[in-house]
């Protein structure tokens, strides 16, 4: 049966061989000299071999002492490493979260509040994916990430959904669109143009503009894309506020005044998962950026 070593009584020998003496070692460690001869001792007799010479008046190990010596100090080092690190991780100060978030969150949204997580929290690895909202709830289900940042489409158990943001409904055309120069539109005012359906069109499912959906015969799901199609003028499309990309000057976005519909955008997590100290670090500071309390 293997002995069981404390920690302790290591530390003891470590001391006595780095001062030169029993003596000298219970002075630095702040115990008698009495405590540490019988913590050694023990030590010896669970090893079943000494581990100093007896009796020529000087402290010098044994060759089983010598064999002993930086293997008790590797594992006095990892014991002592492994324990900041499980306290730094503890205290939220280090450790790896990984976000996966829709596409619009992740460019618009996370560069200001990664900027200030990354100043709180310095020593926190921080891995950010983007992809559209149903591989986002797919990353977290099955826990490749341990948050996203999405709109949860259809209720599922497994995931628990904390509301951060409402993000408005509108109409994008080109700046030479007819439609360019309102201020608010109404679904009727489209009809007569045609659509160009995205990932995001079906927030207009279920409400008096759906029928437009089913008039229109272009899909495209890449940003990148759709953007190139409404800058040749070949449609019109409807998109959240944050999904469009403000820095195409050659296009508008127009409220989508009747009807009024916004994007749900919250934060997810597994149900019946406890997060990791850094991603509940995260959440709670994504929390408090963009959380319903906060003013901005």
């Amino acid at each position: 049966m293997l002995p069981e070593l404390k920690l302790q009584p290591l530390r003891y020998v470590l001391a006595i061989v780095d001062q030169g003496g029993f003596h000298a070692a219970a002075k630095q460690l702040h115990r008698s000299q009495p405590a540490i001869s019988m913590a050694v001792r023990d030590l010896e007799e669970r090893l079943g071999q000494p581990l100093f010479e007896k009796g020529n008046g000087k402290t010098l190990l044994t060759p089983f002492g010598k064999w002993c010596e930086p293997r008790f100090r590797e594992l006095v080092a990892h014991h002592d490493r492994v324990s900041r690190d499980a306290l730094a991780m503890a205290s939220q100060q280090a450790g790896r979260v990984d976000i996966a978030a829709v596409p619009s969150v992740a460019s618009r949204l996370m560069p200001a509040i990664l900027a200030s997580f990354v100043r709180d929290y310095p020593k926190i690895e921080i891995s950010l994916q983007d992809g559209h909202s149903e591989r986002v709830n797919q990353m977290v289900l099955k826990g490749e990430v341990e948050l996203g940042i999405s709109s949860l489409w259809l209720p599922d158990e497994a995931l628990s959904f904390t509301h951060l943001i409402q993000d408005e409904v509108g109409v994008v055309c080109r700046e030479d669109h007819p439609l360019a120069s309102h201020d608010k539109l109404r679904w009727w005012e489209l009809k007569a143009y045609p659509l160009i359906r995205n990932g995001t069109s079906r927030l207009l499912e279920g409400s008096p503009a759906a029928g437009l959906l089913e008039q229109s015969t272009l899909y495209i799901s890449n940003m990148i894309s759709l953007t190139a199609m409404l800058e040749a003028g070949i449609g019109i499309t409807t998109l959240p506020r944050l999904a469009f990309q403000e820095e195409h000057a050659r296009l508008h976005f127009i409220p989508l005044a009747e009807p009024h519909l916004e994007r749900h955008i919250g934060l997810l997590c597994q149900t019946r998962q406890s997060l990791s100290p850094a991603a509940e670090a995260m959440r709670t500071h994504l929390l408090a950026q963009l959380g319903p309390s906060n003013p901005g």
